[in-house]
């Protein structure tokens, strides 16, 4: 039955693989008739190489972890294969045509790689927990690294790049993936401790200071390293993944609560000293007042998706280029102008499958460990693409990370592409757990 199980799920993943395959493909069509009113020369291997990529994938989870969610994987392809389709669309008009695509098919094939072999690494996610601290200090010690003065890059302001000979690299993308095993395996180890108030303020109970203070003093050297180096985005994102990782795995929301407190007041304090905050407040609350200066972007971003309206003015036939650095920070500004709001709509119902499937999976897990780790990786996943894609239509400042999987960034890819395989590493575990538990239960009862 377990086999059987395990077939009918590969062969539904192949069969939304190739459905993923052939719209990106008639996306890439349509956007070459739009852009010169011809198919573009190199469809067929376009297709080709979208359909290669995503059955790897998929052969690696057919053989490594063959009971796994069969939406997350094509979900996934499909949102890459998109983001390929625009950075391509994008880069004829900026004049370097070859260049960006080339890179982004081959980041695309190294994160499939790095999926595939964290698949063949990681077989037992509990083997992760066993080396928390090892964790935690990889995770600060990539925080750190732009800092340091021979391989740190400073970029559009942020000082978030490290350099290894002609690689550039944003090694707070990995970061946030051995933190936040690290996080999970630390709060599953001393839940009970933080269960149990033993310290009253007011009308809540806290732990003691002294079972809180290696998280505590994680989080805290992340957020300062991360405020040296002005990177908001990714600054909010470890701070929502340790909050809501301590309210998960203790089930008390006195901790939601005070986390809240705490990110209103740092948020003011930040606002209030920092002139790299104030701008991007500035910015959000009235874009238009620089609109030939720091609020040039988001104006533009605007315009582009008010001229999308409901169903775009079809791909390749925008003007998305007016937008500075759209193929990174502003790709769904440039969805919304040529697919409009069906186009984003879907976009985000695509997230919205990703981040089901990644809760889904917690909320199945029986291992208190791999309960909170999959609660983490979908925190760090749907936040990020929440806080660029609230940024874009301004439902929140912006914070420039990047949209994950459609964006163009080779750290990105490969981080969210282990990110994922995690995830089907977890929902593995998981069906193998409901399927045997009843047949142990029998066997017991016999």
């Amino acid at each position: 039955m377990t086999s059987a199980l395990a077939t009918q799920r590969r062969r539904t993943e192949l069969g939304l693989i190739a459905l993923a395959g052939l719209t990106t493909a008639l996306l890439y069509a349509l956007a070459g008739l739009g852009r010169s009113a011809s198919l573009p020369a190199d469809l067929g291997s376009f297709l080709l190489l979208v359909l290669a990529l995503g059955v790897v994938a998929h052969l690696a989870v057919r053989r490594f972890a063959p009971h796994a969610d069969p939406i997350i994987l094509p979900v996934v392809v499909f949102l890459n294969g998109l983001g390929q389709v625009f950075i391509i669309r994008l880069s004829h008009e900026s004049g370097i045509a070859g260049e960006l695509p080339a890179l982004q098919t081959t980041w695309t094939a190294l994160g499939v790689g790095a999926f595939v072999a964290t698949l063949i690494i990681v077989r037992r996610p509990r083997d992760l927990a066993a080396h928390r601290y090892t964790f935690g200090l990889i995770g600060i010690g990539l925080l750190i690294l732009p800092m340091l003065p021979v391989v740190g890059r400073e970029i559009n302001g942020a000082r978030i790049w490290a350099s290894i000979g002609p690689i550039n690299l944003q090694p707070g993308e990995f970061a946030r993936l051995a933190l936040a095993i690290f996080l999970a395996a630390y709060l599953v180890e001393n839940r009970e401790l933080l269960q149990v108030g033993s310290r009253r303020i007011g009308r809540f109970e806290i732990p003691d200071g002294r079972h809180l203070a290696p998280v505590l003093a994680a989080w805290g050297v992340s957020l300062l390293v991360l405020v040296a180096e002005k990177d908001l985005g990714s600054s909010l994102l470890y701070y929502a993944l340790f909050v809501v990782l301590l309210w998960v795995a203790t089930e008390r929301p006195a901790f939601l609560i005070i986390g809240g407190g705490l990110f209103v007041s740092g948020a003011v304090v930040a606002w209030r000293i920092f002139d790299h905050v104030q701008a991007r407040v500035d910015i959000w609350f009235d874009p238009w007042a620089t609109r030939s200066g720091s609020g040039y972007q988001l104006v533009e971003a605007a315009l582009a998706m008010a001229t999308g309206g409901l169903t775009g003015t079809g791909p390749g036939a925008g003007e998305p280029n007016r937008i500075p650095e759209v193929e990174t920070d502003f790709i769904f500004a440039a969805i919304g102008e040529e697919m409009g709001l069906m186009g984003t709509t879907l976009v985000v119902g695509a997230f919205i499958l990703l981040i089901g499937g990644g809760l889904r999976i917690a909320v199945q897990s029986i291992n208190p460990f791999n309960k909170l780790l999959a609660v983490g990786l979908t925190t760090l996943m749907g936040l990020q693409a929440l806080v660029i894609m609230g940024g874009i239509v301004r439902l929140l400042p912006l914070t420039g990370v990047t949209l994950p999987f459609i964006s163009y960034g080779g750290s990105s890819l490969l981080a969210n592409y282990i990110l994922v395989a995690l995830l089907l590493r977890l929902s593995d575990r998981v069906a193998l757990q409901t399927t045997t538990a009843p047949a142990q239960n029998e066997q017991a009862t016999s």
